[in-house]
């Protein structure tokens, strides 16, 4: 997403002075890190974080106690606990961050820093998803809280394919010794670098001043941003927030799908409902060749008509709803959108499905977003209810209705690899 010719009202990154765990006070890097706050969806993954390092970066970020409150106020003592004793640092000089993650065939590299907020309607960092205010109003009471950025978000943007600005700063980083090194139980070797010479934080500066950039990953936090610039004064810490920056012509990102949990419906129930508004087959497992067929089932789909398709399971098996009812699609998708909105697989699951057919409120009482495909099946075979296995959505979809200031429906995509919490941080009152 890069614009023509020089321009000053774009992308913004500033150095920062970095929270960082001391390595001397913990057992390791990788048993204090995190995945984001919204992929540790399930109790054991809490607990499980919670017993690698009573350090983990989990108590910040998903505090347990027994009301919002105090949860809250329990991570800030914490955070301000840990500084006290050292367990976390700050660093002696403000920097941007390079930072690579790797595993396989896998390497994403990018500039972790405090870019300066701007509102979609500026067109510099533009959303794709909508959000839910309950979980904004809870990120945004944790972060006015403990006055930190415990985790940043990843962003987006469009190189022009060549070693220079932003890129070549990075590619210089990277011959250097890094900060931190360390191996996540996932398999991937995270790294980090600091940039402190202001040549090279001018050179990466004046590169991305002419970028804006797409929200991969942290929709919420990205809106607790603007909540909370919102309460204070200009100018301050709290005008910029903090995000990992990636050129995806240099580092292109993974998309994946975020499933749906419906706990209180049953699966014989969902059939059921659904009469003749889709067609309906039974997949035999296991799970990986019934995820087979569902990607592929767009070649499965009737000649001119539409091509969405879900995958149900938690009664044991798994069925494969495809080939919807045009008519049906006209009444209830609402008009008004694009056709890429209106053809989406997650618009259909909530109009169609969610909405008319199920009839399902829209609340984290009744729908949960699980990233993981097999964590899905299991809680819905576990709880009686439903999973509805998702298709990814290709990221010049997302990043096109983005340009057009169209959102999708929330939990829509899953951008990839997400940086590891806990690498570092940002304290507002030291930057």
């Amino acid at each position: 997403m890069t614009t023509t010719g020089p321009r000053n009202d774009g992308l913004r990154l500033s150095p920062f002075r970095g929270l960082r765990y001391a390595p001397e006070r913990i057992g390791s890097l990788a048993a204090v890190t995190s995945p984001p706050y919204d992929v540790v969806v399930r109790p054991d993954g809490l607990r499980h974080l919670e017993t690698a390092d009573p350090h983990n970066i989990v108590r910040l970020i998903l505090p347990q106690a027994a009301s919002p409150a105090a949860r809250h106020r329990q991570a800030a003592d914490t955070l301000h606990r840990w500084q006290a004793e050292g367990v976390l640092r700050t660093d002696p000089e403000p920097a941007l961050y390079v930072y690579e993650q790797r595993a396989g065939d896998t390497l994403q590299r990018g500039l972790i820093g405090a870019l300066r907020l701007s509102r979609p309607e500026e067109g510099v960092v533009l959303p794709h998803e909508d959000v839910m205010p309950d979980v904004v109003a809870d990120r945004a009471d944790l972060m006015r809280e403990t006055a930190a950025n415990l985790e940043p978000l990843l962003l987006s943007y469009r190189g022009d394919g060549t070693v220079s600005g932003a890129v070549a700063v990075i590619e210089r980083a990277i011959r250097r010794a890094p900060l931190l090194s360390t191996t996540t139980e996932d398999g991937f070797c995270h790294r980090l670098w600091a940039v402190t010479d202001p040549a090279e934080l001018a050179e990466a500066g004046t590169d991305l001043a002419r970028r804006r950039a797409l929200i991969a990953d942290g929709h919420h936090r990205w809106a607790t941003y603007l909540r909370l610039r919102d309460e204070r004064p200009s100018p301050g810490p709290w005008d910029h927030g903090l995000v990992l920056l990636v050129d995806t012509a240099r580092y292109p990102l993974r998309v994946r799908a975020i499933h749906r949990l419906l706990e209180r419906l049953p699966v014989p129930d969902a059939l059921g409902a659904l009469k003749d508004a889709f067609r309906v087959r039974r997949i035999d497992g296991p799970l990986p060749r019934a995820l087979d067929v569902l990607h592929t089932s767009s070649a499965a789909a009737a000649p001119g008509g539409p091509d969405n398709a879900f995958l149900l399971a938690g009664d044991g098996g798994f069925h494969l709803l495809d080939r919807p009812d045009p008519e049906l699609l006209a009444r209830t998708v609402p008009a008004g959108r694009p056709e890429a909105w209106r053809t989406l697989d997650a618009t259909v699951l909530h109009s169609v499905l969610l909405e008319h057919v199920w009839r399902i409120p829209d609340g984290p009482e009744d729908i949960r977003y699980i990233h993981d495909t097999e964590a899905a099946v299991e809680q819905a075979e576990r709880h009686g209810g439903t999973a509805v296995l998702m298709r990814p959505v290709h990221e010049d979809t997302v990043r096109g209705l983005a340009e057009q200031g169209v959102t999708m429906p929330r939990k829509s995509t899953s951008f990839g690899p997400k940086p590891a919490t806990g690498l570092v941080l940002r304290d507002l009152d030291q930057n």
